[in-house]
């Protein structure tokens, strides 16, 4: 929640505003968001040690700072097309929140967008798809006249990542 203060020649007002920060990368084109208050860092993407017998989108773990961290390609989570990473692919890393208490785990994205503040009239639920899942879309958001598909992270990387399903049920 954000504080705006209004001021006028006669008066100051100060008006609160239901409004979140979200981190938003891009996928295939798509721009995605993340609650910023959930992000621990931003890295260039770099070599990271596979474990063997994990699902294809696991790419494997990374020491930071003493802390090994699980690396997760959503774009094989989500079942698009693979792409070469590049200049502008990053990892993600953020906190999630589990039955267990919280974790740190990165995604690899294929680049960081822009942060925004979406306010909450704003986001929409996410449609309703019947019998397929999407416990894991919070909700989509319009900003600058584009569609941010907003994340819930906790249940996208707490619903199974470490089964050994391929990718999100379609």
């Amino acid at each position: 929640m954000s504080t705006a203060q209004y001021v006028d020649t006669n008066t100051s007002v100060d008006v609160m505003t239901d409004t979140d920060q979200y981190l938003t990368f891009i996928l295939a084109g798509e721009e995605y968001g993340v609650d910023i208050l959930r992000v621990q860092e931003i890295k260039g993407w770099d070599s990271v040690t596979p474990i063997p017998n994990t699902p294809n989108y696991i790419k494997g773990v990374i020491n930071l700072r003493g802390t090994i961290v699980p690396i997760i390609d959503l774009r094989h989570r989500f079942s698009l097309d693979e792409i070469p990473y590049g200049a502008t692919t990053v990892v993600i890393v953020l906190k999630v929140t589990g039955e267990n208490g919280n974790r740190i785990m990165g995604i690899v994205v294929d680049a960081v967008s822009d942060v925004y503040n979406v306010a909450a009239e704003e986001m929409k639920p996410p449609p309703d798809f019947g019998a397929i899942s999407i416990d894991y879309v919070k909700g989509l958001a319009t900003v600058e006249e584009k569609m941010v598909i907003v994340l819930e992270i906790d249940k996208l990387l707490n619903s199974g990542v470490m089964d050994t399903s391929e990718a999100l049920p379609q």
